[in-house]
This record gives C-alpha cells, sequence and structure tokens, in this order.
C-alpha cells in the first residue's frame, strides 16, 4: 500500500483500534511497531488455534518476554482471547496489548466493558483530504470515497464494487447475524437513499419487505459493523421546535455510491449532494476523533423544515455548517444559517460550496468545500 502519514496517534497504552475493513489499521500498525507479537485472526489456521485454546496467546506471550507490543488483529473473531489479555495486563510488567476491530458487535458488551480503563478506544476512519495532500481529488473522492484499500487499488471501481460483498456480506453470512440474506440485501439497497437524511422508516421496511423493527435492528447491524452511522439532532438550548429523528450516513462516500441504485428517475444531483454531505461528515468524524477534543457532531432542523447540515460543538468551538451541492450561492442557501446564528450568535458559520473562492454574504462564510476539505486538520479550527 502506497504509504500516506496518518493524523492518527499512538495513544502510548493499550488501546482498542476500531474501523472498518480496508481503513489501513493493520497498515498502521506494521509502519509504528517494529518486530511485535502479532495475532492475526483473519488467518484461518491462528483463527482455529485461539479460538480452540485462547489460553495459547499466554504460552505466545511468556515464549517471547523481550517484545513489548502484543498486537491482536480483528479481536473480535475470537472474543474469548480477552478473559486471557484482561489476566495479562493485570500482571507484572505486562505488554502493551494494541486490539483492532472492524466490527463492535461481539464486544459491544464482553470486549470493552472487560477492559474498560485498562484498554482506551481509538478509531481510524478513511482517508483525510489533508492527509493525501495533493494527491487528494474531490470529485473521484464523490464517486470512490477514500477507503485506503480502494484509493490505492490499481482497480478502484473493482474493488469497491465487490467491497460491500467482500466485507459487509461476509460478516453477516459467517456470523449469523441476520436470519435472511436476501431481506439484508434488500434493506442495504433501500437504506442507501436514506444516506444523509433522515430514514423514514416505514418506506424502508416497504422496499425491503421486512417489517419496522426489522429496520432498526439492520441499522444497528450497520452500525455495529462500523459502516454506518448516525448524526443525533442538536437540541442544546432550543428556541424551537425540532425534530427529534437522527440523520444516516454510510462511513464513506464511495461505498454509499457503490450501494446506490440508479435508474432513468434519479437526478445526479440528487446523488452528488448526497455525496457531498457524506463526505464533509466523514471529515468531521475523523477531525473530532483525531482531536482528541470533546467535540460533538450533530445537525439542527426545525419543524417548519428549516436546516443547517452540521453543528459542532464543544469547549473548544461551536460550528455551524452548511453545504450546497453547487458552484454558485443564492442568499436563499444562507436562510437556514441564519436563522440558526439568530438563535446561537456565539457559533461561527461556515457554508461549504462547490466554487472556488473564499466570500462573505451576509457576515458569513463561504469557503469552496475543496479547500475547506484540504485545510481541515486535528487540532486547528475549521478552515
Amino acid at each position: 500500500m502506497t504509504s500516506v502519514p496518518r493524523f492518527f496517534q499512538d495513544p502510548g497504552t493499550s488501546f482498542f483500534l476500531f474501523g472498518p475493513r480496508g481503513t489501513g489499521k493493520s497498515t498502521w500498525l506494521r509502519q509504528h511497531f517494529e518486530d511485535p507479537i502479532w495475532i492475526d485472526l483473519l488467518d484461518p489456521e491462528q483463527h482455529r488455534r485461539y479460538l480452540a485454546r485462547p489460553e495459547r496467546l499466554r504460552g505466545r506471550i511468556a515464549a517471547e518476554p523481550s517484545k513489548r507490543i502484543v498486537v491482536v488483529d480483528e479481536i473480535q473473531k475470537v472474543p474469548s482471547l480477552l478473559d486471557v489479555i484482561h489476566q495479562e495486563i493485570e500482571t507484572e510488567r505486562a505488554p502493551r496489548f494494541v486490539l483492532t476491530g472492524s466490527s463492535a458487535r461481539k464486544l459491544r458488551r464482553t470486549g470493552v466493558d472487560l477492559l474498560a480503563g485498562r484498554a482506551i478506544l481509538r478509531s481510524l476512519h478513511p482517508f483525510m483530504a489533508s492527509e493525501l495532500g495533493s494527491r487528494f481529488d474531490l470529485d473521484a473522492a464523490l464517486v470512490r470515497g477514500l477507503v485506503p484499500l480502494v484509493w490505492d487499488s490499481d482497480r478502484p471501481d473493482d474493488v469497491l464494487r465487490t467491497y460491500v460483498a467482500a466485507y459487509v456480506k461476509e460478516e453477516v453470512q459467517n456470523e449469523g447475524i441476520v436470519r435472511r440474506l436476501d431481506a439484508f440485501n434488500r434493506f442495504l439497497e433501500a437504506i442507501s437513499f436514506s444516506h444523509a437524511g433522515v430514514i423514514n422508516v416505514s418506506e424502508v421496511s416497504r422496499e425491503s419487505e421486512v417489517n419496522r423493527n426489522t429496520v432498526e435492528s439492520y441499522v444497528g447491524v450497520l452500525e455495529d459493523l462500523l459502516l454506518a452511522f448516525r448524526v443525533p439532532v442538536f437540541t442544546k438550548r432550543a428556541k424551537r421546535k425540532l425534530t427529534s429523528h437522527p440523520k444516516f450516513f454510510w462511513f464513506d462516500a464511495g461505498v454509499f455510491q457503490s450501494i446506490r441504485p440508479r435508474g432513468p428517475l434519479d437526478m445526479p444531483e440528487e446523488i452528488g449532494g448526497a455525496a457531498l454531505e457524506g463526505l464533509v461528515a466523514q471529515h468531521l468524524r475523523a477531525w473530532i476523533d483525531y482531536s482528541g477534543t470533546d467535540f460533538e457532531l450533530s445537525f439542527w432542523r426545525t419543524k417548519s423544515g428549516s436546516e443547517v447540515d452540521f453543528v459542532v460543538y464543544g469547549a473548544d468551538g461551536f460550528y455551524a455548517i452548511e453545504v450546497k451541492h453547487r458552484a454558485t450561492i443564492r442568499r436563499s442557501d444562507l436562510r437556514p444559517l441564519r436563522s440558526f446564528l439568530s438563535d446561537y450568535p456565539e457559533a461561527a458559520g461556515r457554508l461549504l460550496y462547490r466554487g472556488s473562492e473564499r466570500i462573505v454574504i451576509d457576515d458569513i462564510l463561504c469557503v469552496p468545500v475543496d479547500e475547506f476539505l484540504r485545510e481541515l486538520t486535528p487540532n486547528r479550527p475549521p478552515p
């Protein structure tokens, strides 16, 4: 894989490193830890051995006492290893444990709760534009996304097309997460229409031919597999009646594009707009995680339909961000931001658009989205 310096930093203690498949977890670890004890649970032989006898890890560590880093790749494949790790962490001169995972499902209760306070939680995301520098291409990112496995491939379109089949359906099928794969496949297509919007559960239920409770459980599966996330409504000191339902996003714009069906009635501008908003969302999530701040990501929507795409709120700042998939700005585009800023004058407003110039309209800074993404860097204010 092409070497791209990542913003993710070693926390200096034992930690879980979560992230969807293909985001570069193993690559980062191999670059930063020289000759650790490495347990690869994607390897069928190692998976079989440790699944049968998790205590073998204790013997492996004892056999190489000079090695102070133990990496367990895809720990969710053998959750029972966490019992051994828990015991080892509490021994004198315990090594550091680095536990990667592309699914939180089996670790939600056992792993994370078991090691709370002994192994901290960290996330690795798709590439940020500022990590790629001059190699970042906005148009390509909107179509193919920024998953390192896809971005670095000689045949990115082929890899992207098989990503869902190779990872999502494989995880679902191998772990027996859902009873009917045909219904889940229909759900994947139906839920793609909700990207960057509020999930219409009734419509998704109808298109998937499953009940509403099943739709909710399927959304939970996507979140457990780290392939989707929901953004809640910003409600602090609310002065207006607000909606209560969160927005849904796939974790990467390219994955969204690969799943979203297309037909004669689909408008490219609509799909492109959802992809652009999702690309901004995934950058903001990465920026927040890598900065290590208390920022929270949300959005704002009133009952009357006025909406601001993103609100970033924390001790270190307060930002309202609107995203427009067009090259020119109309004053009406600023109306939701003006409404929000009238309620929250403490916030800094940004409108991101597909133009090429930074301009100020009605005291609101309008920034080319390409420039915004390229300059968005952890531990620095948004550009």
